[in-house]
């Protein structure tokens, strides 16, 4: 395992030396500055944006969600701004092409959605320092276009926004980047300007690829006003040690929420990781003291088991709480390590009369989610990676019926070692 590097400057801030150590910061500002104002204010101000493109986050979402509650922990206020205003454009940082255009009834079901996630991630919800929540619809909408591009577009250099990551990438790869798009930049500029004068929140955090949106705003407010120095603190994106998204598998995102993503696929997920990502998620997505989780990851192969146990007991049960995630490790050793149906796998229920005239195999395997498409599933037969009560299927036209029902009407359907699905059925 490799070491955590030094910090460039010996911080005196709590937060910066635990953040530093658990690897969540990429780059800043201002180390010194920005140190000074955090161990001088105990109570100082930062924030988050978070844009309502779903119903829900993904484990994508989960480092600026646990840096907020890192720095919650440290005394200090954490504050979320929603974009219901910019979610209204779309973010062109890390696409190759233009999101899709959401309305505003849509948006604002998703902001609701997402909102129930803060109340779960943050360590005090009703402490002084809890969450505090802004959607930056209520500023950005009512603006006039004529008297900001004269108040604000004249503050903002071209130049300089061309050369913004989320700009200057798509341009060198010759791919479309409208006029809406563009202006992302210009509107998250402006929420930094809002959140420094109306709440003196003078900190923006967020992942690396927000770096050019983020220092935009702070030149924007050095320019146009005589507030307190504003900055900047940026995350890693959240990839794997060969450098691939995490939070991506073969059937799609892994959600935050429950309905979207159970709870079982959820701990299985973390149970799932790597050895080479196993420290790093552990310092990242747990509370878990840094040295403990050294001792933990201190090994090679097999031993690093108890360490995944861990790290998929402490981010479930942040999320979806201790009794969850207790279900979830109790499935997971009658599944794997009794060989027996655990009760919290992944439910689908069928009919007895289904069942007496016999069920396509493969429509059992799109019903319970393990296959996406039928092309999937003949595939994955072909392979032999399915599994009904862990023998190997080979037919592709084989039908599910009752005679591969236990006495307590229920079968274990598998795909490959890692993903299973309890199935009953009903009169």
């Amino acid at each position: 395992m490799n070491a955590t590097p030094s910090p460039p400057y010996p911080f005196r801030s709590s937060f910066l030396q635990e953040a530093w150590a658990r690897g969540f910061i990429h780059q800043c500002t201002d180390y010194q500055a920005l140190d000074n104002v955090l161990h001088t204010h105990k109570d100082a101000k930062a924030y988050i944006g978070f844009d309502a493109t779903a119903d829900s986050l993904h484990v994508g979402s989960l480092t600026p969600l646990m840096m907020l509650r890192l720095f919650q922990k440290h005394g200090h206020q954490p504050i979320i701004v929603m974009g219901g205003g910019t979610s209204l454009i779309g973010d062109p940082s890390g696409k190759d092409t233009t999101r899709a255009l959401l309305d505003k009834n849509t948006i604002h079901k998703n902001s609701q959605a997402i909102q129930t996630l803060f109340d779960k991630i943050q360590c005090a919800p009703k402490a002084p320092n809890a969450f505090q929540s802004f959607n930056n619809a209520t500023w950005l909408e009512p603006l006039a276009l004529i008297p900001f591009l004269r108040d604000i577009g004249r503050h903002l250099s071209v130049n300089r926004m061309l050369n913004a990551d989320s700009v200057r990438l798509r341009l060198e790869r010759e791919q479309h980047l409208s006029f809406l798009e563009f202006n992302y930049m210009v509107l998250q500029a402006y929420d930094f300007l809002v959140m420094a004068q109306q709440h003196a929140c003078y900190i923006q955090m967020g992942g690396s690829d927000q770096w050019g949106n983020i220092t935009t705003g702070i030149e924007l407010a050095r320019k146009k006003t005589s507030l307190p120095p504003l900055y900047g603190l940026t995350m890693p994106l959240l990839t794997t040690a060969q450098g691939a998204k995490m939070g991506k598998t073969a059937q799609g995102a892994i959600w935050l929420h429950a309905d979207k993503t159970s709870v079982w696929d959820y701990w299985q997920f973390w149970r799932n990781c790597r050895d080479d990502d196993v420290r790093r998620c552990l310092l990242l997505f747990t509370d878990i003291d840094v040295d403990t989780i050294h001792a933990l990851t201190d090994h090679a192969g097999e031993k690093l088991n108890d360490a995944k146990k861990a790290l998929a007991d402490a981010t479930t049960q942040l999320l979806h709480g201790a009794d969850a995630a207790r279900d979830a490790r109790k499935s997971a050793d009658a599944t794997f390590e009794k060989h027996h149906i655990g009760h919290h796998l992944p439910l689908t229920t069928l009919t007895q009369q289904e069942l007496e005239h016999g069920l396509p195999l493969i429509d059992v395997l799109m019903t319970s989610a393990l296959c996406q498409s039928r092309s999937d599933a003949k595939r994955l037969i072909a392979q032999q990676a399915i599994k009904i009560n862990r023998q190997t299927i080979t037919d592709e036209h084989m039908t599910l019926s009752l005679q591969h029902f236990d006495t307590d009407k229920q079968c274990i359907l598998s795909k490959g070692k890692k993903h299973h699905r309890r199935i009953t059925y009903t009169p």
